[in-house]
């Protein structure tokens, strides 16, 4: 027997959400869900007008650069040529964006446009979310506001960008982030109402950032828990000496409850996965670069530069050593970042179960909805929990376009990950439960996180992946912001490019 209350990410019957949601929680998702319904046959019309071979192949590409897969990559980069202050700024305006685009998801249970009547052009894992709001929309506006900032700040400023540069770098942002937002609604992932919000939230996120951000790096490069140096720091007694672990006695704990207080939603919606990688990246980063001051690393091995040569008169020999070595700086670092998370996941999963089963005999352990606890598994299984390569930094091997078309697509059921039930919907994309509706379903048993595994259910979810998700991704980007920028240091590589 299989017990499911859904395979389609908000598109339960009404009374469901009714029933288990609070009252606010309803009537925002009922506001929601009402311009999905408006908006669905306009962008349907709009599909049929608009749809081209070539623009499926563009939009579908073009969303890559707005899904974690590219910030996962793209960031640590920085980090290995020398670009720290950017790359902190990016990670807090990316995982501020998909914490709480997140945490908005399911908080509101929201689906995505119906289909039919448009076509969902699907790439990756995202149709598995709820829908409001985009994320995509939301770390396009932020990341465009965030890097034109800099780039006003160099031409206004510094004079360091020429006009054609400046102008040009402003086209390409703004084609960047209509590509995202508009190929969205192109592709049927999401409602104008979405994209409208996620972009407003990525605009606040990146207007919060510009308030905080020199206060974040004050705190982050100081010995107090006020930020300010201490002139008289060669004796230091031990309270003044706790004042060093000010930043990770604070980071840590806030964004462990940040992973903690999440949302838990009707539908399993693989958001909160989502907000448990980016919150520990955070973790990770901030923590790196505390430790890199406060141990002497900063000044030491991460301002080294590249070799090549010097001035503006390079010889071919140099040029081509220096490209080599940026070559291997890439390609080594994220070979062993790979390596950390597949260690590091294989430990993890065979210690965490144990421990916690252990734990739970002194006191009751806390449990998420969709997560089996470790008292009900053995150990978790290789091809489940966090995969070789994770779900949020996927890197997918093609793009693939999946269509459903309202005149096929009547009836036709739509399988969920891992599942082996199916969910049929009606004529207005809305799901019709295809398995008998369990009372585990219904009631405050969806909000205290109870009842959640029945006897026959595939197990997809085990507590042990939270921690480990925690752990593996704070590593990386321990590993991304230190770890492997000081090893290219030591070997003799560098780390600012000249």
């Amino acid at each position: 027997m299989t017990s499911s209350c859904s395979e389609t990410p908000g598109q339960l019957p009404q009374d469901v959400y009714d029933t288990v949601l609070p009252r606010w929680r309803s009537a925002i998702r009922n506001v929601i869900v009402k311009a999905v319904e408006r908006e669905s046959p306009v962008l349907a019309r709009l599909q049929t007008r608009f749809r081209h071979p070539w623009l499926d192949v563009y939009f579908l590409y073009t969303s890559s650069l707005g899904t974690h897969t590219f910030f996962m990559i793209a960031l640590p980069i920085l980090f290995f040529f020398g670009y720290h202050d950017i790359g902190r700024g990016l990670i807090f305006v990316l995982a501020s964006g998909v914490y709480f685009s997140s945490f908005i998801k399911d908080l509101v249970c929201a689906p995505r446009p119906f289909s039919p009547p448009l076509t969902r052009l699907i790439v990756g894992t995202h149709h598995l979310e709820y829908g409001f709001p985009s994320t995509h929309s939301t770390n396009s506006v932020s990341m465009a506001l965030f890097i034109f900032g800099h780039i006003h700040r160099a031409y206004t400023e510094h004079s360091a960008v020429s006009d054609l540069a400046y102008y040009g770098s402003c086209v390409v942002l703004v084609v960047y982030v209509i590509s995202i937002v508009f190929g969205r609604l192109y592709m049927g992932m999401h409602s104008a109402t979405d994209c409208v919000v996620g972009a407003a939230l990525g605009a606040g996120i990146w207007g919060a950032y510009v308030m905080v951000c020199d206060t974040i790096e004050r705190l982050l490069s100081s010995s107090s828990w006020t930020g300010k140096e201490d002139p008289n720091n060669n004796d230091l007694s031990t309270e003044e000496t706790s004042y060093h672990f000010a930043v990770p006695c604070t980071v840590v704990p806030v964004c462990l409850l940040l992973v903690h207080f999440h949302p838990q939603p009707v539908d399993d919606c693989p958001c909160f996965e989502d907000a448990i990688a980016f919150m520990s990246v955070i973790l990770g980063a901030f923590v790196a670069r505390w430790h890199a001051v406060y141990a002497g690393i900063d000044d030491q091995l991460l301002q080294t530069v590249m070799p090549g040569g010097h001035g503006a008169d390079w010889t071919l020999g140099e040029k081509l050593r220096w490209c080599l070595i940026a070559c291997l700086k890439v390609n080594v670092g994220i070979i062993i970042i790979f390596i950390w998370r597949l260690l590091a996941k294989s430990v993890l999963h065979l210690a965490l179960p144990p421990l916690f089963r252990a734990l739970a005999l002194c006191f009751d352990l806390p449990n998420r909805r969709f997560y089996t606890p470790a008292t009900d598994y053995a150990h978790v299984p290789t091809e489940n929990g966090l995969h070789p390569i994770p779900s949020v930094i996927d890197l997918p091997s093609a793009l693939e376009v999946s269509g459903v078309y309202a005149e096929d697509a009547r009836g036709a059921s739509v399988k969920r990950r891992g599942r082996g039930t199916t969910t049929k919907q009606d004529r207005h994309g809305k799901g019709m439960l295809g398995v008998t509706e369990h009372p585990d379903c219904q009631g405050k048993e969806l909000e205290n996180g109870k009842g959640m595994t029945h006897l026959g259910a595939e197990v997809k979810h085990y507590d042990a992946d939270v921690l480990t998700k925690v752990v593996v991704y704070a590593g990386i980007a321990i590993f991304g912001v230190e770890g492997v920028p000081v090893l290219f240091s030591l070997m003799g590589w560098g780390i600012k490019p000249w």
